[in-house]
């Protein structure tokens, strides 16, 4: 999730992977839409995935997308994100929680 081949030119700023999903707050680049930048994202997880325990199917197929408006906060949603452990009832405290990056960390 965080080598440079996976993204191309977009920039992930923030990335959590729940149990059953993933979220991520990427800034897209001029050379590739994010339909292109999410189906690679899904194929090279789901080929490392399925390298560790056989697995078919890692993904769904399609995604849920949310662009941010000018007014809203980067690094806010950012730690949208990344709380997502702890809205879930899966840890007492974000920081617990190894599944996670974020660039300004």
């Amino acid at each position: 999730m965080i080598e440079r081949r996976t993204w191309g030119d977009a920039r992930v700023h923030a990335w959590v992977l729940m149990p059953d999903h993933w979220h991520g707050l990427l800034q897209l680049g001029d050379q590739e839409g994010l339909p292109v930048v999410m189906n690679r994202f899904k194929a090279l997880s789901a080929k490392a995935v399925s390298r560790e325990d056989g697995e078919a199917r890692v993904w769904a197929r399609g995604y849920h997308d949310h662009a941010l408006r000018q007014d809203e906060n980067l690094r806010g949603a950012a730690r949208y994100i990344i709380a997502n452990p702890l809205r879930a009832g899966i840890v007492s405290h974000p920081l617990d929680y190894p599944y996670w990056g974020a660039a300004w960390l």
